[in-house]
């Protein structure tokens, strides 16, 4: 069971659909992961430990004449935490809104299949140009407690990250 539960980490996290939607507010991404949380991160989450999954998103503009323009890099943060008192699972996108599940997988799907995120107002590309997106997602271990920091970047059950998903988009 624990080599099936490493077997698990070190797939990591796949980036299933990702696409970027003009609104009348701005940009939004609007995405979906596909993963697992081995033994041991389910085991820390059920004894208070709370985990951080950061979402990065770049926006670039190819130029031939110098490095490519830096539009857009943003980054959300969603935080998982398990409270004993109420049996309850939680689950916050830092500095906006806050849920509670009864059970952990209701509380993943939140994190697999989070809503759209607004991460540039309108005016921030350029109308019919064409941009260079670079979108991943990790499981955020600086934002672990010091003491479990030191074991997360030593071992690969505390690795969970996705890989460059690349893709361009022409703003509207």
């Amino acid at each position: 069971m624990c080599a099936c539960a490493q077997a698990q980490a070190a797939d990591g996290i796949e980036i299933t659909r990702a696409t970027i939607e003009a609104s009348d507010e701005g940009y939004r991404l609007a995405s979906a992961y596909s993963f697992d949380l081995n033994h041991g991160l389910e085991d820390a989450i059920q004894h208070g430990v709370q985990l951080y999954f950061t979402t990065q998103i770049e926006l670039t503009r190819p130029r031939w004449y110098w490095y490519d323009d830096k539009a857009v890099v943003e980054s959300q943060t969603i935080r998982i935490s398990y409270n004993v008192l109420t049996r309850q699972y939680q689950v916050a996108v830092l500095g906006s809104m806050l849920q509670s599940f009864a059970t952990l997988e209701d509380a993943m799907v939140l994190i697999r299949r989070p809503s759209r995120w607004l991460f540039a107002p309108r005016g921030a590309l350029k109308p019919g140009e064409t941009y260079n997106v670079t979108l991943r997602m990790f499981m955020d271990r600086e934002r672990l407690p010091k003491p479990i920091q030191v074991n997360a970047f030593s071992s690969s059950q505390w690795r969970l990250e996705s890989k460059d998903r690349k893709f361009q988009y022409r703003a509207e």
